[in-house]
């Protein structure tokens, strides 16, 4: 009896073992399916520099800053544009350029267009910074006489 009992325990975990192999192997080749069918749909968005040369059509490319690599990536991919973005690791602060290309010419008209009003609207008006008001608050207010400044105090309260 005990050694049927063993036997039927050994049978039920070579059969579990069974099963999940065959689980795990189906999961692999979906996945490798999944990694072929993107290799091969990889027409949208960002993608590497081969990638988007092997599409046939000549690629366009202009310098794009640091700071606004995310614009940049945010208005080719509302226009449907491919790109590829390759940082040149020479130059001290790094530069960047874009690669890109579209079916439509007026699409990438558009990129550019709006992607250089977004860079000059971010030049031509900086942010202000905080500490630095802060700091002239702060000696502004240690100028003051002290009447005022208790006067200050006690309005805070």
């Amino acid at each position: 009896m005990n050694e049927e009992v063993s036997q039927k325990t050994v049978r039920f975990a070579i059969n579990t073992g069974k099963v999940t192999g065959r689980v795990l192997w189906k999961c692999l080749k979906a996945y490798i399916r999944h990694r072929q069918k993107k290799r091969l749909t990889a027409g949208k968005g960002e993608q590497t520099v081969k990638q988007l040369v092997k599409q046939g059509q000549g690629a366009s490319s202009m310098e794009v800053s640091g700071e606004s690599i995310r614009d940049f990536k945010r208005i080719a991919n509302k226009y449907g544009v491919d790109f590829a973005i390759v940082k040149d690791k020479t130059a001290d602060p790094p530069r960047y350029t874009c690669f890109f290309k579209a079916k439509d010419m007026d699409a990438i008209t558009a990129v550019v267009k709006e992607y250089s009003a977004k860079v000059v609207k971010l030049q031509a008006k900086p942010k202000p910074s905080l500490l630095k008001e802060l700091k002239k608050l702060k000696d502004e207010i240690a100028k003051a006489p002290r009447k005022v400044k208790e006067k200050f105090k006690e309005n805070v309260r």
